[in-house]
């Protein structure tokens, strides 16, 4: 009889195991489909936010020209634009650390609505200035690489960070093709019309699918709990090791680059006699180049190589795309370019982000994606002076000697330092 007890009590523990195994493998698999939808979303939001800017990017030359706005005027619009993502990058990526990804989200969208909404009642020269201060809290793309970094593990960070690249290319795609046809069809404000729509409807997606979280918690925020705008909290995380040298080299590598781009549009029109609308057809190209490489070949190359190999990798393109375009004669030498082009940046930006956000605490993610975000910002403040003298005195040849003296010496650099990294793949 007791045998029997013992039998039966061990076949109800049993199956007691297996229906708590069963309940355990279902709620981890509810969880694993709530972490995918939020990614989704997050993918979602950076993709149509990007989309409406470069809208408005297409439409802003002919409206400050409607208005008396001259050259030199547009370009002190450019560099009020990319001053104001310069500072508000590092702020706003400490607000999502301080107050969670959901909250972080809305100000972006919010910022991007109240962006929209003033430039839609810009009738004049002050007004269009004023319009561009709420730039300073538009970082859609960062919110939406702190909620993956949040969401994903260390080794599969760059793989999917690579990913956002598709919104990226989307983006520029989108964004030029349908401002250029809704301004065309309903007249120059259309396009801003729709990005201010797009952006209240974003903050509604993001209220109600991204859920709320807990502020994270770290011994340097008992001090100085609260203060966003903390200077001292935000250079703190420079002084963690790897985190200088690897910041130095995201900087720098592309930088002369960056002068180039900022250029491209004077270049392309002086240099190899392109139509505006050619010019929209290259920069579809650009966007399509780099949509494959961060959302199908980044990916692989994460898998069978370490950080450290891709991101030396990354340097040394670099510095042969600088002997390309310094030997360069016509646009289809640029074509030709572009694809290694294309392939170093986004493998340096990918890379370089994921190591940075593993060399902090997780409570500083997204702080450092924020100081990450405004290396292209710098690079638009004082890219118009630099490259305009580089330019106008030694020619289009200059941008890509720099680029290969530049890249050389960080290549050098990387192989001879010990930078500590966390060497992972991703598995």
């Amino acid at each position: 009889m007791s045998t029997m007890n013992a039998k039966a009590s061990s076949g109800c523990e049993k199956e007691a195991s297996g229906m708590r195994s069963e309940i355990l493998g279902q709620t981890s698999h509810s969880g694993e489909v709530k972490r995918g939808q939020v990614i989704l979303v997050a993918h979602l939001i950076a993709t149509l936010e990007l989309t409406f800017l470069f809208m408005q990017m297409g439409v802003m030359p002919y409206l400050a020209k409607s208005l008396g706005l001259d050259s030199v005027g547009f370009g002190y619009l450019q560099t009020t634009f990319g001053v104001l993502q310069l500072v508000g990058g590092s702020i706003f990526g400490r607000f999502a650390d301080q107050f969670g990804n959901r909250a972080a989200l809305i100000l972006s969208c919010a910022s991007g609505s109240a962006f929209f909404l003033l430039t839609s009642i810009s009738t004049s020269i002050p007004l269009l200035f004023l319009s561009r201060l709420p730039a300073v809290f538009m970082h859609g793309l960062p919110g939406a690489q702190k909620v993956i970094t949040d969401l994903t593990t260390p080794s599969q960070r760059a793989d999917a960070l690579g990913k956002l690249g598709l919104c990226f290319g989307i983006g520029i795609i989108v964004g030029f093709a349908l401002g250029g046809v809704l301004s065309t069809k309903f007249g120059i404000f259309a396009p801003i019309y729709v990005g201010l729509v797009g952006n209240l409807i974003n903050t509604v997606i993001v209220m109600v699918w991204i859920p709320l979280q807990g502020k994270p918690k770290s011994d340097h925020h008992v001090t100085e709990h609260g203060n966003v705008f903390s200077i001292r909290e935000i250079l703190r995380l420079m002084k963690f090791p790897g985190v200088m040298e690897v910041f130095v080299v995201k900087v720098f590598a592309g930088f002369p680059i960056g002068l180039f781009l900022i250029m491209f549009s004077i270049i392309s029109m002086d240099v190899f006699g392109l139509e505006a609308v050619e010019s929209g057809y290259l920069m579809s190209y650009f966007g399509v180049l780099q949509m494959v490489f961060q959302g199908l070949v980044l990916g692989k190359l994460t898998n069978h190589f370490t950080e450290r190999t891709l991101l030396r990798l990354s340097v040394f393109v670099f510095a042969g795309v600088g002997l390309g375009m310094a030997l360069m004669r016509t646009v289809w030498h640029y074509c030709m370019i572009a694809v290694p082009l294309v392939f170093a940046f986004s493998t340096l930006g990918t890379i370089t982000d994921s190591i940075l956000t593993k060399a902090v605490p997780s409570s500083d993610t997204g702080t450092m994606l924020g100081i990450c975000a405004s290396v292209q910002p710098l690079t638009r403040t004082v890219g118009p002076t630099i490259g305009g003298v580089l330019y106008k005195q030694f020619g289009v040849s200059s941008f890509g000697y720099l680029q290969l003296i530049v890249n050389i010496g960080l290549f050098i650099y990387l192989l001879k330092s010990k930078i500590p990294l966390r060497e992972m793949k991703n598995q």
